[in-house]
């Protein structure tokens, strides 16, 4: 992966979004920030769109994430919208594969179905959304063949008299995310697209992109692997602004390490955390971008020298939401 062979204009960026709330019970105001987020980065030429499922999360507005990428497919009209994704073990692959058919239907030809098998919760509230089941995620294969055969009979062993309507037929392309090697290699045995999660899990980053395209067998969906890699990027017209900016995304963490549960936090000039906190920090963010254009564009390159993904998804934990629209904006003039 030392190849130099990829220009960081070459590639696609797209944009994830967990609908932040930034004071409590404010679900409406953050929701519509989302959409006017997707539509202010679809005029900038952003690729994707995609909306991340979490529950019992008083700062994550996007729980319903199937409804939520309905709100922004809406009102856009050219972005592909998708799940950064579903929690495929929380939900049956039926009610999936009808939402996302009727999705497809609503928005042809834009939506992405991106499935993880991870809670995105604590396991209480795992519990309470799979009422039982027993399933922690170790049938996710069995639970993604099931969904796929949905929308492809052809996937099956025999017939079935359970349909997905709307879904049968219908192509929702279906992308495996990580943030281990695990979905890493089955992506790559399935010939799925795959995008791994290093603006959380940066220290796997390199062994999960090689554990894919080492796997990686051709299928119906792709003849070569095709791998996004998500991440932190917050651009600002001085490193200075950035790094200001840039301590709401380290509070959120460091909130996380804390078991404390508060909406998205303005930036602050100290952090008051620890040593063994802020060596936390640097560790969870290790491979998260900030700085004026210049330095972005320079740690971008070599990001991307790297890992040699096909895409990067970014996500740009800002508080103040036209600063956010302005550091996506300044991303997409670097990048062209």
């Amino acid at each position: 992966m030392s190849e130099q062979n990829k220009n960081i204009s070459d590639i696609s960026y797209s944009v994830l979004d967990l609908a932040p709330v930034t004071e409590y019970g404010a679900y409406s105001d953050a929701l519509h920030r989302t959409r006017d987020l997707a539509q202010h980065v679809e005029a900038l030429g952003y690729n994707r769109f995609w909306l991340a499922e979490h529950h019992n999360m008083p700062f994550i507005a996007s729980s319903a994430t199937s409804v939520v990428i309905g709100h922004v497919a809406a009102g856009t009209s050219t972005l592909r919208v998708g799940s950064g994704g579903i929690m495929l073990p929380n939900h049956s692959p039926l009610v999936i594969a009808e939402q996302f058919g009727t999705l497809e239907s609503l928005f042809p030809g834009r939506i992405d179905l991106g499935l993880g098998r991870a809670p995105g919760t604590d396991q209480r509230t795992a519990f309470a959304l799979r009422r039982g089941q027993g399933s922690m995620g170790q049938d996710f294969p069995e639970l993604l063949a099931e969904l796929r055969s949905y929308f492809d009979p052809s996937l099956s062993a025999g017939s079935s008299p359970v349909r997905a309507v709307p879904g049968e037929g219908l192509h929702v392309p279906t992308w495996l995310l990580g943030s281990s090697l695990y979905s890493a290699q089955l992506a790559g045995e399935l010939g799925l697209p795959y995008s791994f999660a290093s603006h959380f899990s940066p220290k796997n980053t390199i062994s999960a992109l090689q554990t894919y395209r080492e796997h990686f067998k051709p299928s119906k969906v792709l003849d070569k692997p095709y791998a996004m890699v998500g991440l932190n990027v917050i651009v600002a017209d001085t490193d200075e602004e950035a790094n200001f900016l840039a301590t709401t995304l380290q509070q959120q963490f460091l909130n996380l390490i804390r078991n404390h549960e508060v909406p998205m936090q303005p930036p602050v000039e100290n952090l008051n955390a620890s040593d063994y906190e802020l060596a936390a920090l640097d560790q969870q963010l290790a491979t998260s971008i900030i700085g004026s254009p210049e330095i972005v564009q320079r740690k971008l390159q070599e990001f991307l020298d790297e890992t040699q993904a096909d895409e990067l998804m970014v996500i740009s934990s800002i508080y103040d939401h036209e600063k956010r629209k302005y550091s996506y904006k300044l991303l997409s003039e670097l990048t062209k």
